[in-house]
């Protein structure tokens, strides 16, 4: 497994307007994640309970990024989580509140995640955390940020000293998983699970875990944290861009220091 060159960005007119756009609609987007985080604490102005204030949310996130999208390049597709979309040369792909889970229980760690792909390519990936302030974002070929100062994986290469997140998917068997886990744990490796994938990815890049894994996760919660990775320096497996999109893929992400015994451990080829 090689560390990826990082790819040079195509000169494109409309690149930096969806890039300004990006930014603009996902800290949005995150502000109205909160409303709906809070009122469901407060227990809102009616006996709604945090799973009736999830499912708004997570609908009136999407119904935003779509909106704002079309408004702005009408001919760009969309695939959402919740609504799925259309395939077109240049696609977002957009996971409204990723970190579900943790929303309903009132338990701050969740995001949403927008990712701009061309012609498969990832080229845009913003990952907003609101309860946090946390905006990290990544333009393929210009590094990655958080809240605007660069970042980098960790430098960490003793196993000992590793801390992996493991994601846990319901469309693989648990023996699957039983048996990764196994083998990361057999390296010595610290394992655990947050409960989102994307931010996952984030820490990843910012230098906050060494490593991500996952046997199978959905585009919408992966992809901006990919190209976050990538741009920060780490190494990621290969996931399907093409057609099959919609139907994931297995996701290695890690500091190239640890890479190799991850990917052997999570026995995935890259």
């Amino acid at each position: 497994m090689n560390v990826p060159s990082r790819a040079v960005a195509l000169p494109d007119p409309d690149t930096d307007r969806r890039e300004a756009l990006c930014r603009d609609m996902v800290i949005e987007a995150g502000r109205l994640a909160m409303q709906g985080f809070v009122a469901a604490g407060n227990g809102g102005t009616s006996m709604k309970g945090r799973q009736d204030f999830l499912t708004e949310t997570d609908g009136a996130v999407e119904r935003y990024l779509r909106s704002r999208i079309a408004e702005v390049f009408p001919e760009d597709g969309f695939l959402g989580e919740e609504t799925g979309g259309s395939f077109e040369p240049n696609l977002w792909v957009v996971d409204p509140i990723d970190g579900t889970a943790n929303f309903a229980r009132g338990i701050p760690h969740f995001c949403i995640s927008v990712a701009f792909l061309r012609e498969g390519d990832i080229e845009l990936g913003a990952i907003c955390n609101p309860a946090f302030d946390e905006l990290h974002f990544a333009r393929s070929g210009s590094g990655a940020v958080r809240n605007g100062a660069p970042i980098k994986v960790a430098a960490t290469v003793d196993y000992q000293q590793t801390s992996v997140e493991l994601g846990w998917s319901t469309r693989v068997p648990d023996a699957d998983y039983l048996g990764a886990l196994g083998r990361l744990l057999d390296l010595g490796v610290n394992v655990r699970r947050s409960g989102s994938g994307a931010l996952g990815l984030a820490y990843v890049a910012d230098g906050r875990s060494d490593a991500y894994a996952e046997i199978h996760m959905q585009p919408w919660d992966c992809l901006a944290g990919l190209l976050l990775v990538r741009e920060a320096g780490g190494v990621v497996g290969p996931y399907p861009t093409g057609p099959g999109l919609d139907r994931g893929g297995a996701v290695i992400a890690a500091c190239p220091g640890v890479a190799e015994g991850i990917l052997a451990a999570m026995r995935t080829s890259a």
